[in-house]
């Protein structure tokens, strides 16, 4: 440790230490995205991707993989345009949310309470906004997924519910991606803010940031950002899903022309997570990638590795296809 490090070390109190370590983001929770083709969605995400609807609330509705365990990991919502609403992350606990409260004031950065029961399946929430404007909350309490439904009950206590063997039928909600100016600033933030992790990074020779994937838990990212090539603010660039094997991916590609569905790049290999990957468009016009593989990390020091420009396309795809430009320009809008 460096003298530094001892001397901020020294100066910290007992319970600025302690509530460092109780104020802590655990994993990525759900999305909440509007979608200006409700129907044609929720068709693509039931019938086609093979999410297990939860229940519907008017014009939403709650979705979850078959091994999510939650009551949610997606929320649709009908509206006249489509973009992304809000990111939830669940927190490690009901203190952290008072702590991060806390720290919020202690910063200025503005936020709001959010009642618990005003949203379907959640307690009390934390919201408010990055520093490019990307939609947050932060929450404790979530209900679990129950069901009596013979044809969705397992006979696996493991599997909250059995597998769909409908359409792609992935096992669980991965990560979310977003286009944003200035990738650094924004990583930074999130590391610094809510402790979550920098895994891995891309540099070009201009010793300019593209790209930065970040996760709490070990899975190679829960949440990445990338340059928006065109620098006009932030966009949702995508949400993905988890397969267990690469011929499920392959299969997943099949259901996707077989339904009409476009297909923007892949399948590919990403050299820096190492998962095997497809891009697809949903009819309201979000990505969603589906993907599998990827590697762990269970180090507590961890480093972030640096892709430099030299590697780099190797990170991007390293069996060669090149992406589309739709990959670095195209995303949907964030909401207020």
């Amino acid at each position: 440790m460096s003298k530094v490090s001892e001397e901020i070390i020294s100066k910290e109190t007992a319970q600025e230490r302690l509530e460092t370590y109780l104020r802590t983001v655990a994993h990525l929770g759900h999305v909440e995205i509007s979608v200006d083709n409700f129907d044609e969605s929720l068709w693509f995400y039931t019938e086609v991707l093979g999410l297990v609807l939860t229940e519907t609330d008017g014009d939403t509705a709650y979705l979850r993989a078959w091994q999510d365990f939650d009551h949610h990991t997606l929320v649709l919502k009908a509206s006249d345009k489509s973009e992304v609403n809000r990111i939830g992350w669940r927190v490690s606990s009901k203190e952290s949310l008072l702590l991060f409260e806390k720290l919020f004031k202690e910063m200025n950065i503005e936020y709001n309470w959010v009642e618990g029961g005003q949203k379907k399946g959640l307690g009390d929430l934390l919201h408010f906004k990055s520093p490019t404007g990307l939609p947050v909350e932060l929450y404790w309490e979530k209900e679990k997924f129950v069901t009596n439904d013979p044809k969705l009950i397992s006979k696996l206590p493991s599997h909250p519910s059995k597998y769909m063997m409908r359409g792609v039928s992935p096992r669980r909600f991965d990560h979310v991606n977003i286009l944003t100016d200035d990738v650094q600033k924004e990583q930074q933030w999130w590391t610094e803010l809510l402790g979550i992790h920098h895994r891995y990074y891309v540099q070009n020779n201009e010793d300019i940031r593209l790209g930065s994937w970040l996760s709490r838990t070990n899975i190679a990212h829960e949440i990445a950002f990338m340059r928006n090539s065109q620098q006009t603010g932030s966009k949702f660039h995508h949400l993905a899903y988890y397969l267990d094997s690469p011929d499920e991916l392959i299969r997943a590609a099949n259901i996707m022309v077989e339904n009409g569905i476009k297909i923007e790049w892949g399948p590919g290999k990403h050299g820096t997570s190492g998962a095997q990957f497809i891009y697809v468009f949903e009819p309201s016009g979000h990505r969603i990638e589906i993907w599998t593989g990827g590697f762990l990390m269970f180090s507590p020091d961890w480093e972030a590795i640096e892709w430099s420009a030299g590697k780099g396309q190797l990170g991007l795809e390293m069996w060669g296809s090149t992406p589309p430009e739709s990959y670095f320009t195209y995303g949907t809008k964030i909401g207020e």
